[in-house]
């Protein structure tokens, strides 16, 4: 595939995160992100970042170079492709009726109780052809990238069954194909116990039948499937099984990334310390000790304060863990329980919220998040020789994008992936 030489050129801001090849940032790092004031940024015919810095050093650099597309940014404001470092979007069947019986006041547990929550979206899922499930998946995936989302995590997980997980997989890879988003896939078979199995025997299912086909069907190129997922909660899977499990999904070579500590502390941040877990999702009931040992195992914290607010529970101590010294990353946690596909909206919440400054939430939601899915050597920062995904964005300031709460569809003028242009908004609104 041709892809363009294209410069973006005299940007009010270029907003790096990083410029020295940082996996991460923590602490101190993420309040002070790496800006270059009035610059540009040169994309190669590979989709790779090969100039970036100040508009007069690369407009010399590069003097009587032919670019196929150059975009003039003058007043506004460039930052990396955001990352979305957890999401559950293929599935089939509405539940906005369980919002409803959520602000009558029932809780999480209980909804899943009378039948609804992850069992309801199970039977829709099983249900559902292939081609239903991927026009979904989709138009959900199309809508996050005019948010300015240019990689995200997708789960399986409604199906609870072999076929079912594996139709999910399959879907999951056919978008990876289809569309310009980057896309990290995520097997999440023990997500809830399906009907008529104990929790025991679930685990084997796993274990025994479902990881062995999945491993099978990577071995062979059917498949892609880049992490492994548990809900590790009370009345779901226990500390032993969530154990066996991600072992079992570590062996075959996928990253540990999974729930954790969301509704009663279940000291999931010390197992994933223990097992060297690439990340730990929700942590709204995470101990102090479980903060230390995920800050010095390295072990990212994926904050969704989307779910925190939705579900009227405590937000996670993001405070606590960025002064630990936690890796911090954020995600819309998009799924039928809290449809959300827009990062630039969970960065306020998680300011709002959570307490996160605007420098430490876009941090969160790029070379942190990247970080967090095992790509921050390709994704997450505006440097050379990674992909070239960037956001731009009509203001004279990036903090805009976070301040403007629900601004974001006029604020957003491109979204580029690999150096092509897969959004133009040509509505945006002047401030």
């Amino acid at each position: 595939m041709h892809i363009d030489l294209l410069l973006v050129k005299n940007a009010t801001q270029v907003v790096l995160v990083c410029r020295n090849g940082e996996e991460y940032l923590t602490r101190d790092g993420m309040q002070t992100l790496a800006v270059v004031e009035n610059g540009s940024v040169l994309i190669g015919h590979d989709g790779l970042i090969k100039a970036v810095g100040p508009a007069d050093i690369i407009e010399s650099q590069f003097k009587g170079a032919k670019f196929d597309n150059v975009l003039d940014a003058s007043g506004m404001c460039v930052i990396p492709g955001l990352v979305d470092a957890h999401t559950h979007p293929v599935w089939a069947g509405d539940r906005v009726h369980e919002f409803a019986m959520k602000l009558a006041g029932a809780t999480y547990m209980e909804v899943h109780e009378a039948g609804g929550g992850i069992h309801f979206t199970v039977a829709h899922t099983r249900s559902a052809t292939e081609r239903q499930l991927l026009d979904g998946l989709q138009s959900r995936l199309e809508r996050m990238m005019r948010a300015g989302t240019t990689l995200v995590e997708c789960k399986s997980g409604y199906g609870l069954e072999l076929d079912t997980e594996l139709k999910m997989l399959r879907v999951i890879n056919s978008a990876r194909n289809s569309l310009p988003i980057g896309i990290s896939a995520t097997y999440c078979g023990a997500h809830a116990v399906p009907k008529g199995k104990t929790m025991e025997e679930a685990t084997q299912d796993i274990v025994a039948v479902q990881l062995p086909k999945i491993k099978t069907q990577i071995a062979s190129g059917e498949l892609q499937v880049d992490n492994i997922d548990v809900f590790c909660e009370k009345g779901v899977f226990d500390l032993n099984s969530t154990r066996c499990i991600l072992k079992a999904g570590k062996d075959m070579g996928l990253n540990i990334n999974f729930h954790g500590d969301e509704l009663h502390p279940m000291n999931s941040a010390h197992l994933g310390a223990e097992l060297g877990a690439l990340a730990i999702s929700h942590l709204e009931e995470v101990t102090d000790d479980g903060i230390t040992a995920m800050a010095k195992a390295k072990t990212s914290a994926v904050l969704l304060p989307t779910t925190a607010y939705i579900l009227r529970l405590s937000p996670p101590r993001a405070r606590d863990m960025l002064d630990a010294g936690v890796i911090v990353a954020l995600g819309s946690d998009f799924n039928p329980n809290a449809y959300c596909c827009s990062m630039p909206m969970v960065m306020h919440l998680a300011c709002v919220l959570m307490k996160m400054s605007m420098p430490e939430a876009l941090a969160a939601s790029t070379i942190n998040a990247a970080y967090a899915l095992n790509r921050s050597q390709t994704h997450g920062s505006l440097e050379i020789g990674k992909q070239g995904d960037l956001v731009i964005i009509n203001a004279p300031r990036w903090e805009h994008l976070v301040y403007q709460f629900g601004g974001h569809q006029e604020l957003i003028r491109y979204v580029i992936i690999k150096g092509e242009i897969v959004y133009e908004n040509d509505k945006v609104l002047n401030l």
